[in-house]
């Protein structure tokens, strides 16, 4: 069986990281069964999680557990889309990683209070003496990476612009279909509704979390697929 490294529950989702998240939704979609062990991250192949074990192969990275899903397991998590769509799907994911998560994650670790609500709880089995010291460099860390990455680099408002047109986007395309490319999931799907997800907890204030709660078909999607993949959290 295969064996994914993860987080855990956190924030009443299955999993911190919208990354996890995204690869327990692929697991789901494509119904292969799997367990979780929350001990693998001082392991992790690239420093980072999720990645998984299936019966001794490792794969790290959320985006290669699809591909490596695919091939091993003759997988299309775009089955039944024309080549134009799987293209804006690839399209929607990458601005989703590489561009809107790094608005949630300074949307998460840098403000005050919702590192205090949230990630803050990330480091309650550090010793007591040492806690501080950990998150604060830890902060410092994720502050570096932000800057380098280049949206540390704006200010409040522009980030706030730059999330809404995100959200924006995501919700125009979207639109009232249950998911992104019609009545089935596809990749871009188990992306887009761990970001969407990850976003709306309670923990975090935000206009990131203010952009996607105006949007009701977001907010239906979140819940959607939370229903039919994670019943055991979603709302009652």
């Amino acid at each position: 069986m295969i064996k994914l490294y993860s987080f855990g529950p956190y924030f009443g989702l299955p999993d911190a990281s919208p990354f996890v998240l995204k690869a327990m939704t692929l697991l789901k979609f494509a119904g292969l069964r799997y367990v979780e062990d929350h001990s693998g991250f001082g392991r992790a192949p690239k420093g980072k999680l999720p990645y998984i074990d299936d019966d001794g192969t490792i794969v790290a990275d959320s985006t290669f557990i699809r591909f490596y899903l695919e091939k091993k397991y003759g997988i299309d998590f775009d089955a039944g889309l024309a080549l134009e769509q799987r293209a804006a799907g690839w399209a929607i994911e990458k601005m989703l990683e590489e561009h809107y998560y790094w608005l949630l994650v300074q949307a998460r670790w840098i403000d005050e209070g919702n590192f205090a609500r949230g990630p803050a709880k990330f480091f309650a089995g550090a010793p007591a003496p040492i806690r501080p010291l950990v998150k604060a460099l830890i902060r410092k860390k994720v502050a570096r990476s932000l800057r380098a990455q280049g949206l540390g680099r704006h200010s409040k408002d522009e980030l706030a612009e730059l999330g809404r047109r995100d959200i924006e986007a995501l919700s125009v395309l979207l639109g009232d279909k249950p998911y992104l490319f019609g009545e089935a999931p596809s990749a871009a799907d188990a992306t887009a509704f761990a970001m969407v997800a990850q976003t709306l907890v309670g923990e975090l204030v935000s206009p990131l979390r203010d952009a996607v709660a105006g949007r009701r078909n977001l907010i239906a999607y979140r819940d959607r697929l939370l229903a039919a993949y994670f019943p055991s959290f979603a709302s009652a």
